[in-house]
């Protein structure tokens, strides 16, 4: 690889062997040379800038030619848009994408009915012809928002490559400028806080590299925040496909100073972005090629060389686009690296006792987090006094308990397993197994008739109390036997999960082995339509919304507001329409919803929001039922219903004797247990919405004293913390300060939480306990191979192949979109609505008998979960295949 391509380059944009020259006086205003000093941001956008800078430096960069914002402007003047534009982009909120979509299609139109100047048109051909015949070129937008330190807009705006003729790229760049209001650049600049009269659009005209290999190269480890390593992304053709996210590149990392290779994973590479004759597409790699690394030492190490010449240029980290042509090594983009990581030093996963096994499953699962300090403080305790006294009910006293506490922050299980301990634990199953029996077997009653109804009293002794009133630690005192009953609860429904479980294996088995023939349907036909909490309260949100699409002046308001917004509006005590009785009567039919089904949780923690107290998520999901999107549950569950019933009728028609016995036996367990383990996990945070207010109400009096910043950050005292300020707050003491241990607190939290927590520890011992391998009984995987495919269990049967939209927390549920593929850390009741928009269900943690399995397999759509690195490797807008059949997850196809 010769250093002297870069000198070439730079010497072409000066009018050496294309021919170019530089543009005529009367032409600046609308053309610039794409090295031009007169290139700034205003006149040609973040990215031209940026490539005018490089072509300055002598950086290979291929040839071409900026036109600049005042042609843009020209067209939008002569064709009388710009009032237009604007009038329709201040319709927009950026909360709420469907605003913006309507903004973005009312502007696309006026730009798509405007012509553009005829002396433009003609500058820009003439500029194009100099490039060479029909040469092939990129046409990229470059706004004057663009490349910026603080914002990339990277997404946000198109590019259209292996356009040749005149006419061709006058029509590109009549697109670019259109693309300057698409509704996710509306919405990405209100958000910044950027007018949209500030805005403007310049767009790069330049040769395009016919690249054997693209990628992108940044200046500084953007996984780890590592600012003296260079991380290059490498795939073959056209770099199109790693920027769409549509293969999954080769890794490279290098150590800047010494130039050494620190770390190299060769990815499958299934598909590349190719040229056509015209246009461009993707198409599978050669199989040879796929698992060869797209670059090799050699020019690995000269992009890197070349690469901090631009950081250099730049004096800070960069995010560059490059390609190989023919051995030379061309940059197409370069901007500055945002939202880099603060560097730490890799967690370590060191377990506290040796000879202890450390298990995240059962309750962990509902953890997908960092616990906050005062649920790990307050609750564990709770969940671990709980689990105790179930197993010495159930194996007598002294037996080897499981403890749950935290590794890094996370919940894990350590069950202590040693030969002794083992020998114990099997000698007491084996002598009491009569008491195990019969606790299974009244299981279902003992959570019924007890341990809901001590909960639910739990909670209801606070649900009309005057907070305000009541001394702190008499709030405290309340809170923690609000968690207590919590925790008893959850353990206790363990034993109600074993039927589901049972019931479910026994009739497939049954059915599978002896009933079914090859025409019959799937045994899990007979397990759907049946109503569940989750369920229920689905069709309880859909109906509210059909109600209120009865109420014309209500609709129109919950259509054009965002959910956060109507959230906030039933807070008022304003009325927000003219309507006063159906807004009245909305906000008392939505309380009843929430009254009934607001406990639902995201996240176990409840230091995380309930719907109960923050709505805004279930108003975005009751507008997308108010607008037609997603199913009628009403009808989904009628047809799931009819089906089930048409199959059982039949088959007790054609079987006679012991084998019909048999399936009415099998089928009539397994359907009287299907709903129970939704409608038991359903009920797990029946507490929390009055414990957050009593502790969201202790918060506030701390605020009040200068303890705390505000109420909220209550979540991040630990429980003995909360109990001393209490009895400071009652005497009328002041309280500690914690405010400069809470910022501390949160800046561990946010470096653990951006790792995937082991589902076992130690790791050294992998997934095998006592010889035997656990690795399919884990609720994730615990290592994944580097690679576009991914993976898992399959939960759900069926295979469909659509865009991806990872969602990390109930702030996001309104990015979903109908069809999008659902990927999740986990899901709980409280997803449920996201459901009736996905097609298809990827998570990190869960398997066969999660909620995602359970629901995914009503609603009829296909499940991977369990994949353990999901919602890191993969971004939304992505397009993937989802296979529930085999498990496996395929990102780019």
């Amino acid at each position: 690889m010769s250093v002297s391509s870069a000198e070439v380059i730079c010497s072409r944009e000066v009018g050496i062997g294309k021919g170019l020259t530089m543009s005529s006086p009367q032409d600046s205003s609308l053309i610039l040379d794409l090295g031009s000093s007169q290139a700034t941001l205003e006149r040609v956008g973040g990215k031209g800038a940026s490539l005018a800078r490089m072509v300055g430096a002598c950086l290979p960069v291929p040839p071409g030619f900026h036109i600049t914002t005042g042609a843009y402007r020209r067209f939008v003047n002569e064709n009388h848009l710009g009032g237009r534009i604007l009038s329709a982009a201040a319709q927009a909120h950026g909360n709420d994408p469907a605003t913006c979509d309507r903004a973005s299609e009312r502007i696309q139109s006026l730009i798509a009915q405007g012509t553009i100047p005829s002396d433009i048109a003609d500058i820009i051909r003439r500029r194009y012809e100099k490039l060479g015949f029909e040469v092939p070129v990129a046409v990229r937008s470059s706004a004057t928002a663009e490349d910026l330190p603080g914002m990339s807009f990277a997404g946000q705006l198109e590019s259209y490559l292996n356009i040749r003729g005149g006419d061709a790229v006058i029509d590109a760049v009549k697109r670019c400028w259109a693309s300057l209001w698409t509704g996710r650049a509306i919405a990405y600049r209100e958000r910044q806080g950027i007018r949209s009269e500030d805005v403007s659009m310049a767009v790069v005209v330049q040769e395009l590299v016919s690249a054997e290999a693209a990628g992108v190269v940044f200046t500084a480890n953007p996984v780890t925040g590592a600012l003296d390593e260079i991380m290059i992304n490498a795939a073959w053709g056209l770099g199109e496909a790693i920027v769409s996210g549509h293969v999954t590149p080769d890794t490279i990392v290098i150590n800047k100073r010494t130039g050494a290779v620190v770390s190299r994973e060769i990815a499958s590479k299934e598909v590349m972005t190719v040229r056509l004759p015209d246009g461009t597409r993707e198409e599978p790699v050669p199989a040879g090629k796929r698992q060869r690394a797209a670059l090799a030492p050699a020019e690995a190490a000269e992009l890197a060389r070349i690469s901090l010449k631009i950081e250099e240029l730049y004096g800070q980290a960069m995010d560059i686009e490059w390609a190989i042509s023919k051995g030379r090594i061309f940059f197409v983009q370069a901007r500055p690296v945002t939202a880099m990581p603060e560097y730490r030093a890799p967690l370590e996963w060191k377990v506290p006792r040796a000879g202890a096994r450390y298990f995240r499953q059962s309750v962990a699962e509902l953890l997908p987090e960092p616990l906050s300090p005062l649920f790990a403080t307050l609750a564990l305790p709770q969940w671990n006094e709980a689990t105790q006294q179930v197993m010495i009910e159930a194996l007598g006293p002294g037996c080897a308990s499981m403890a749950l506490l935290t590794i890094n922050d996370y919940a894990y299980y350590e069950m202590p397993l040693n030969t002794r301990q083992t020998a114990g634990l099997l000698f007491n199953f084996l002598m009491r197994g009569r008491t195990l029996v019969r606790m299974w077997r009244r299981s279902i009653a003992h959570w019924a008739d007890d341990v809901r109804p001590h909960y639910a009293q739990a909670a209801s002794e606070w649900a009309g109390r005057d907070l305000a009133a009541t001394p702190a630690l008499e709030l405290l005192d309340g809170a923690h036997r609000i968690v207590a009953a919590a925790a008893s609860y959850y353990v206790s429904i363990q034993l109600v999960l074993g039927p589901p479980v049972m019931s479910e294996a026994l009739f497939t088995l049954v059915y599978n082995r002896i009933i079914k023939r090859k025409s019959d349907p799937p045994a899990l036909i007979f397990l759907l339509g049946f109503d569940s909490a989750p369920i229920l309260a689905e069709k309880s949100l859909y109906d509210l919304a059909i109600w209120a699409r009865g109420e014309s002046e209500l609709a129109g308001f919950l259509a054009r507001t965002s959910g956060k917004e109507i959230a906030a509006a039933c807070d008022s005590e304003s009325i927000p329409i003219v309507g006063r009785d159906s807004w009245q009567e909305f906000k008392r039919r939505l309380a009843m919803h929430l009254d009934r089904f607001g406990h639902a949780v995201y996240d176990l923690d409840f230091a995380m929001s309930v719907p109960a107290d923050a709505p805004a998520s279930l108003l975005d999901t009751l507008r997308r039922f108010l607008a037609g999107q997603g199913r009628n549950p009403h009808e989904r569950q009628s047809a799931a219903t009819a089906a089930r019933e048409q199959a059982a009728a039949s088959l007790q028609g054609r079987l006679r004797g012991l084998r019909l016995r048999l399936f009415k036996r099998v089928l009539g367990w397994a359907q009287r247990s299907a709903p129970l383990r939704e409608d038991a996990l359903a009920d797990v945070g029946l507490g929390w919405p009055v414990l957050r207010r009593m502790l969201r109400e202790v918060g506030s009096r701390m605020a009040a004293a200068g303890a705390i910043a505000d109420r909220d950050e209550v979540f991040w005292l630990k429980w003995e913390e909360l109990q001393d300020s209490a009895r400071a707050l009652d005497a009328g003491r002041p309280a500690e300060d914690y405010r400069s241990a809470i910022a501390e607190r949160r800046q561990t939290w946010q470096r653990e939480h951006v790792v995937t927590p082991p589902v076992l520890l130690p790791l050294k011992d992998g997934t095998r306990i006592l010889g035997l391998d656990l690795s399919n009984m884990m609720p994730a995987r615990s290592s994944q191979a580097a690679g576009n495919t991914m993976k898992g269990i399959g939960a759900s049967p069926g295979k469909v192949t659509g865009p991806a939209c990872v969602i990390h927390g109930p702030e996001e549920f309104e990015q979903m979109k109908p069809g999008d593929i659902l990927v999740a850390k986990i899901t709980t009741p409280a997803w449920t609505p996201l459901f009736a928009l996905a097609s298809g269900i990827v998570t990190d943690v869960g398997g066969p008998l999660s909620h995602s399995s359970i629901v995914a397999r009503e609603y009829g759509v296909p499940a991977v979960l369990g994949t353990g690195v999901a919602t890191q490797r993969i971004h939304s807008g992505q397009q993937i295949t989802v296979d529930g059949n085999g498990g496996m997850v395929t990102m780019g196809e």
